[in-house]
């Protein structure tokens, strides 16, 4: 009887996953569409769409200290049937650049020693390819540069074919731009800064270069130094090479179901459903929006998968605790000294509108990151956004799942909570009354009295969608509902639904809220005539098909909030 495959939470290694039997998502089919691409390649991609186990399996499969391994490690998977003319023809150097630190002053040290340790352990390996005084050379030096000339000059004379690999190429200049600001930044990776120079020498020395990264911000830093490689971001062939796709988590889902490692009265069209507003929709290329599936976040399904075995069903948490190291990362890049204050206008019209029209550089240099127009492009390659559509010749990029719209809400959270004067423990307080006893108004009213807090620093924003955003961001706080935001019933949009979360809580009451504003000075007028068109909509939102089966036997009280620029003049149950 075959080994059950375990699920492979927090392991990078594609080695360590085959030798294991851990379960592995089958990805060689895109070797050979990469040997048909240029041989110097950037492939950028949020943190945790399993870059570092496709460079993995990138490594293990070309490197020609690796062949006799290539039956253990790739049986039954796609390239094992359809090999390609490169299998194990490279000396490999593999280069991580996550694991440079350190103190800024110390960076071009910590940098050298770091690549030297990564070159020792390329010259141990390939040690029998070269002469003896090259090796005896090698190891004699302890700079970085002189190592790779060594190695350059020996493979360029013995004809011996080199593959370069660079995980995160953008994580410690990020850090250095995140902490010490763009003088630093410009002074390493222009003129003779150590980071530019060591791209001179990569240039031409290797036959293939597969550079991986978050975001594309030091592409155009680099590009005299180095100006060979090819962007496939964006290109659709290469969309789902990283991440899951929807066949993809079912085929793993039914595997666990029948080796008895989920319930067996759980149900996998069930459990998708459940996972894909939360880890599904992400977009990567234009061309691939007429294809209705969409790719999946690879580290929260495994999250989900492992939660489920352990509970017997879904998490109660449904964001893995560990994506917020992610957040904090991207609020440092936020959080720039020299990024002005339009990067919180941005995000704030993200969270109001859902969406924002833009187009997506695909790169761009460290000073254009003060440009608010940037600013967009750098949330869509760090997986804040996705893409929705086109409008003309730009995107429509939204928020592509609720993971990511809580960590919008987070970065609002600490915006508002200093002016809005609420207490999220008496907030919560108010929602377990509102999700068990009905008790809906107070929790409403504590929300919007808060809003009217904000107007002594928000003077001059208002209007429908500021409330709407406001009210989005303190509603996902409630662990009881599944807050839904414009969600479609009967050919409109309402502004709430908050679906019961029967799986952990067995709340008794579901709402709809219909929010509607008026500028003060038409309110007198235009009030009656809102209200009416407000009751008829909220009416018409209830009869839909779908509520039926979206309140699951909760009672389901309608609610409509009238408000009149920061004041809330109206609320009913309808």
């Amino acid at each position: 009887m075959e080994e059950i495959k375990q699920v492979p939470y927090g392991v990078s290694d594609f080695v360590t996953v085959r030798e294991r039997n851990l379960y592995y998502v089958d990805k060689t089919m895109y070797l050979s569409l990469l040997e048909q691409q240029p041989d110097n390649l950037f492939y950028i991609r949020p943190r945790r769409f399993g870059k570092s186990l496709f460079i993995s399996m990138l490594q293990a499969y070309y490197d020609k200290a690796m062949t006799d391994r290539f039956d253990s490690l790739f049986g039954g998977l796609w390239v094992h049937e359809h090999p390609t003319s490169l299998r194990g023809r490279y000396q490999m150097l593999y280069l991580d650049f996550s694991r440079v630190g350190g103190d800024i002053e110390q960076l071009s040290a910590r940098f050298n020693d770091y690549c030297s340790l990564m070159l020792d352990d390329f010259m141990h390996t390939y040690r029998d390819d070269y002469p003896e005084e090259t090796v005896k050379a090698f190891f004699e030096t302890r700079q970085m540069a002189d190592k790779l000339d060594l190695i350059r000059n020996s493979a360029v004379r013995l004809r011996i074919p080199l593959y370069l690999i660079i995980d995160e190429y953008d994580n410690f200049t990020n850090i250095v731009l995140n902490e010490k600001g763009e003088e630093v930044y410009h002074a390493i990776t222009h003129a003779s800064g150590f980071y530019r120079d060591v791209f001179k020498k990569f240039k031409g020395m290797f036959e293939r270069i597969f550079m991986t990264g978050v975001s594309p911000v030091t592409l155009d830093d680099l590009t005299s130094g180095f100006n060979i490689g090819w962007h496939l971001s964006m290109n659709p062939k290469f969309d789902k090479m990283l991440g899951f796709s929807t066949e993809d988590v079912r085929a793993m889902l039914l595997y666990y179901k029948e080796v008895g490692m989920l319930p067996a009265e759980s149900y996998v069209e069930a459990m998708l459903t459940e996972m894909k507003p939360w880890y599904d929709n992400y977009c990567f290329a234009k061309e691939c929006l007429k294809q209705e599936a969409r790719v999946f976040n690879c580290d929260m399904v495994l999250y989900y998968i492992r939660q489920y075995m352990d509970s017997g069903h879904s998490p109660e948490r449904m964001v893995d605790p560990n994506t917020k190291t992610d957040y904090n990362k991207l609020k440092k890049l936020l959080q720039l000294d020299r990024l002005d204050g339009d990067r919180r206008g941005v995000i704030r019209r993200i969270v109001e509108e859902g969406q924002i029209i833009t187009e997506v550089e695909e790169s761009f240099p460290a000073k254009d990151l003060t440009n608010p127009n940037i600013f967009p492009s750098l949330l869509f390659y760090y997986g804040m956004l996705t893409i929705k559509g086109t409008y003309g010749s730009q995107l429509i990029l939204c928020i592509p799942n609720n993971n990511v719209r809580k960590q919008y809400y987070e970065y609002l959270l600490e915006g508002y909570n200093e002016y809005s004067g609420i207490r999220i423990s008496s907030l919560l307080t108010l929602f377990t009354r509102m999700s068990f006893d009905g008790q809906w108004r107070e929790a409403l009213q504590y929300i919007a009295d808060a809003y009217k807090n904000l107007s002594s620093v928000r003077d001059s924003i208002e209007g429908e969608r500021s409330i709407q955003g406001f009210f989005m961001v303190y509603l996902s706080l409630n662990d009881y509902y599944i807050t839904a935001p414009e969600l479609e019933l009967s050919h409109g949009y309402c502004d709430f639904f908050l679906l019961p979360n029967l799986t952990h809580y067995q709340s008794k009451h579901s709402y709809i809220v219909e929010l509607k504003y008026l500028p003060k000075k038409d309110f007198e007028a235009k009030a009656a005539e809102q209200w009416q068109q407000a009751v008829e909509q909220i009416d018409s939102y209830a009869r839909a098909p779908r509520v039926e089966a979206l309140r699951q036997g909760t009672q389901m009280h309608k609610i409509v909030m009238q408000f009149s620029g920061w004041d809330l003049m109206r609320m009913e149950e309808v």
